[in-house]
């Protein structure tokens, strides 16, 4: 259990210590047009993987489909696309994902 607060504590400093650095290094810097694409698209991936990662469930040696996850992404593209909001999204990727798991 000890161990697992000094993990979390060692890399909070390093995850403060790479920001810090990351942002006196790079000040004042004029970014070549093709890295500052990049990094604009760094945290559109973050988030598909991570989504990904939800969406197939390793079980038994095979990824398995979770419906419940698809059809709350889906339900949230939906109403993101239709409200131009996010948090109405996010209620209402929350609420059919609830009804997909508790009802299908």
């Amino acid at each position: 259990m000890v161990n697992q607060w000094i993990l979390i504590g060692v890399l909070a400093v390093a995850t403060y210590v790479s920001r810090v650095l990351g942002l006196t290094v790079m000040a004042g810097r004029e970014l070549n047009p093709a890295v500052r694409l990049y990094f604009n698209y760094v945290p559109t991936a973050i988030i598909v993987a991570l989504i990904v990662k939800q969406i197939f469930i390793p079980s038994g040696g095979h990824l398995v489909l979770s419906l419940p996850v698809l059809a709350a992404c889906l339900a949230g593209a939906l109403a993101i696309l239709l409200f131009k909001k996010f948090l109405p999204s996010v209620v209402a990727g929350v609420v059919v994902g609830l009804l997909v798991r508790y009802f299908l």
